[in-house]
């Protein structure tokens, strides 16, 4: 992958989900929302400080992920739709 994220932003890849309910129907892709779910391709180095000191970022790549709704921009990479965000948009990771 030629894209690196810059500061405190991350890179995502959405995760697909269910076609069907847990009651078996079959969701049609009109109804279907985006998925709030993913996975960190890529990560910059983190924020900085007034200081000048880095802030680790608290999530790595590979780690999936749960973000916002409305969260990021979507941005086309190597012919793949993915989301850049900033790390603050992320919700939580997912054990």
């Amino acid at each position: 992958m030629a894209f690196k994220p810059l500061h405190d932003r991350v890179l995502v890849r959405r995760v697909e989900s269910d076609d069907k309910t847990k009651g078996g129907l079959i969701i049609p892709d009109s109804a279907k929302e985006k998925p709030a779910e993913g996975v960190v391709v890529a990560c910059g180095e983190g924020a900085r400080k007034d200081s000048g000191e880095l802030i680790a970022m608290a999530v790595n790549e590979g780690d999936k992920i749960l973000f916002g709704k409305w969260s990021g921009t979507e941005v086309t990479v190597d012919g793949e739709e993915l989301l850049i965000m900033k790390e603050s948009d992320i919700l939580g990771v997912i054990a």
